[in-house]
């Protein structure tokens, strides 16, 4: 398969992330995020490199016409061989003006088609359960809710669910 993988409309590519891309990735992150996908405080925490948590080889990246636009972060869920095949969505991302032009399909199915690359059995993630659009995403793309952790974050006054998805390969 092609490092490089086109959404229907062909505006958006997805392709692994490179190093040149921390800026553009940093810039994304530091706006992305609001109370229904994120935490708030989330913010405080960042650094001066996008890539400080985990390196490009861990993301795959999204352009919309030329532009990086979005990404997702797509890893082992754990290090020891009893849970080897089960990859964990650790972020995904789109940049506010790029939203509802099918970045984020194109992101879900290009996590698709790099975890069967990879040869994994599951793919997992969290959202908040208040994030509606996030999880019709995920539904349509196959996965289905685990868990439910009621109450599991207090955001903005508010007791937040979180809710653990899973796509099986």
């Amino acid at each position: 398969m092609s490092d490089e993988r086109r959404a229907d409309d062909q505006r958006v590519t997805v392709r692994q992330a490179a190093e040149e891309d921390d800026a553009a990735l940093l810039a994304i992150e530091r706006v992305a995020w609001d109370a229904s996908s994120g935490f708030p405080s989330y913010g405080e925490t960042l650094q001066d490199t996008f890539f400080s948590r985990s390196g490009p080889e861990a993301h795959l990246v999204a352009e919309y016409e030329g532009a990086v636009v979005g990404y997702v972060r797509l890893q082992d869920k754990y290090p020891f061989p009893e849970g080897s095949g089960v990859l964990a969505i650790n972020g995904i991302a789109v940049a506010p003006e790029a939203r509802r032009l099918g970045v984020g399909n194109a992101l879900m199915t290009a996590t698709t088609a790099e975890a069967r690359r990879r040869g994994a059995r599951k793919i997992t993630l969290h959202v908040h359960g208040v994030n509606a659009p996030a999880r019709h995403l995920y539904e349509r793309h196959g996965y289905v809710v685990e868990g439910t952790h009621t109450a599991e974050f207090i955001i903005e006054d508010t007791p937040v669910d979180a809710l653990d998805m899973a796509k099986f390969l």
